[in-house]
C-alpha cells in the first residue's frame, strides 16, 4: 500500500551536496530523503526530468523506506572508480579517492571536448588501473563511435556510445569491443527493446530510474545479458539501495558503478560507506546532520514529490 504524501513529507529532508568536480554538468547534487519503517529512502531525479519519469524515482525511495532490501546472495560487491571528464593531469588525483579499485569507468564524449582529450584521459587511467571502461552517455554518432573506439585502445566495454537502440546495434556490428546499454534501458518505454535489437552485450541498470530494487531484479530475470548495477549520482542512501540490489543478483560478473560517493565533498552522513579494497558491503545508512538545501529549494522538492506521489496514487 502506498504511504501518503503527508507520511513522506513528515520526515522529509532536502539536502544539497557539493561535488569535488563537475559531473554530469552539475557541481551540487540535491535530493529529498524521507524515513519509513524499514529505513531511509531517496528521491533525487535530476532537475530537468519530467514528473512521469521522476515518479519512478519516488517509487524506488518508497520501496527502500517501507520494504527494505531484498535478500542478499553475496556479502560484498566490487565497484569501479569513476573518472569524470577531467584533464589527464587530474586523473591520478581522482583515482586516489577509489583505493583498491581494479576497474575504472571514464567519462568521454563531453560537450566542448575533443576525442584527443578522451584518448589522453583514458591513457592516463590505464597507467594506474588495469581494467578500463568508458561511458559516452549517447554523445557520439555511429561513425564517431566507431572512430573513437578504434583510438581508445583496449576497453572492457563502451557504455551507451550513441543515443538510440538502432545506433547501438549498428556500432556493435562494426566493432569488436563489447557495447553496454544504459539510457537505452532505463529511459526506454520498453527496456527489452535493446535485447530484441541485438544492440548490446551488457546491461547497465540503475535502481532509482527503473523504480526500485525489486524492479531491477525482475528486469534482470528478463534480460539475457550480464548486469552492471550503477549509481544515478545517488547520495549514500541511494547507494545503499544499489549495493543491496547488486548483492541480491543471482549473477554478477562485472564491477558495479556504485562508488560515486567519492565525488561528493559531503554526504548525508558524516561517515558514508566508502569502498575498501575495491568493494562495498550491503549496509543501511542513517541520515545524520546532512548539508541542507535552502528553503526555496525545499519547497521546490516538496512540491515535486507531491506531484509525483499523485501520479503513483493514480496508477494503483
Amino acid at each position: 500500500m502506498l504511504p501518503s504524501a503527508d507520511d513522506l513529507l513528515a520526515t522529509a529532508v532536502v539536502v544539497s551536496l557539493p561535488m569535488r568536480v563537475r559531473f554530469r554538468g552539475i557541481t551540487v547534487r540535491e535530493a529529498l530523503l524521507f524515513r519509513g519503517p524499514a529505513g531511509w529512502g531517496e528521491f533525487s531525479p535530476f532537475v530537468e526530468y519530467g514528473d512521469d519519469e521522476a515518479a519512478h524515482w519516488l517509487a524506488a525511495g518508497i520501496e527502500a523506506a517501507w520494504l527494505g532490501p531484498p535478500p542478499a546472495v553475496r556479502s560484498a560487491v566490487e565497484v569501479n572508480a569513476t573518472v569524470p571528464a577531467v584533464p589527464a593531469s587530474e586523473v591520478a588525483e581522482v583515482l586516489a579517492r577509489f583505493p583498491g579499485a581494479r576497474t575504472a569507468k571514464v567519462k568521454v564524449a563531453e560537450k566542448g571536448q575533443s576525442l584527443r582529450d578522451d584518448v589522453e584521459r583514458v591513457a592516463a587511467v590505464r597507467e594506474l588501473v588495469g581494467t578500463v571502461r568508458v561511458d559516452a552517455n549517447g554523445g557520439w554518432s555511429v561513425d564517431e563511435a566507431v572512430t573513437a573506439i578504434g583510438r581508445l585502445g583496449e576497453l572492457e566495454y563502451v557504455e551507451q556510445p550513441c543515443a538510440t537502440v538502432e545506433e547501438l546495434a549498428r556500432v556493435r556490428r562494426r566493432v569488436e569491443t563489447p557495447i553496454a546499454a544504459d539510457e537505452s534501458i532505463r529511459k526506454a518505454d520498453d527496456p527489452l527493446r535493446v535485447v530484441a535489437a541485438d544492440a548490446a552485450d551488457i546491461a547497465v541498470v540503475k535502481v532509482a530510474p527503473l523504480g526500485g530494487m525489486r524492479r531491477v531484479l525482475e528486469l534482470a530475470e528478463q534480460i539475457p545479458l550480464p548486469i552492471v548495477v550503477s549509481s544515478a549520482l545517488d547520495t549514500a542512501v541511494g547507494i545503499s539501495a544499489g549495493v543491496a540490489t547488486a548483492a541480491a543478483l543471482p549473477r554478477l560478473d562485472h564491477a558495479c558503478g556504485l562508488g560515486t560517493g567519492a565525488l561528493f565533498v559531503d554526504d548525508v552522513t558524516p561517515d558514508p560507506p566508502r569502498p575498501a579494497h575495491g568493494v562495498l558491503r550491503p549496509a543501511a545508512v542513517a541520515v545524520e546532520n546532512p548539508p541542507l538545501a535552502p528553503p526555496d529549494r525545499r519547497r521546490w522538492w516538496t512540491d515535486r514529490l507531491t506531484r509525483c506521489h499523485a501520479l503513483l496514487a493514480s496508477a494503483e
